[in-house]
């Protein structure tokens, strides 16, 4: 992996944020395999259509999220975040993302505590 692989990874992954926090599912979309799956302790392995059904509420839920860690290796990256919910409170998530080339293949979340 080269540096330049590394950093526009990294800058897939600060979109991904971004987009959701703005409600973006066409910049999303964009960046996922047509094959990708999303798992989480309520999720198992859903496809695209269930992930954006299920994940992107609208309005979405947070007025922000800060990556507080991203590290990469390989084909994976690992992000801890911090969520503000708009309605109040927060809470950290670790997830792991896959890539194949410079796409999203999977995601997986693993749910924190209040913050």
């Amino acid at each position: 992996m080269t540096d330049e692989n590394d950093a526009r990874r990294a800058g897939t992954v600060r979109a991904l944020y971004a987009a959701y926090i703005d409600g973006r599912k066409d910049i999303v979309a964009a960046m996922l395999t047509e094959d990708f799956t999303f798992s989480s302790p309520r999720d198992d392995h859903i496809d695209r259509d269930a992930y954006f059904d299920r994940c992107w509420p609208t309005p979405p839920p947070f007025e922000h999220m800060e990556i507080e860690y991203l590290g990469l290796a390989d084909d994976e990256a690992v992000v801890r975040y911090r969520a503000v919910k708009r309605e109040g409170g927060a809470f950290r998530n670790i997830e792991t993302l896959r890539f194949r080339g410079d796409r999203l293949a999977a995601v997986e979340v693993y749910f924190g505590r209040e913050a």
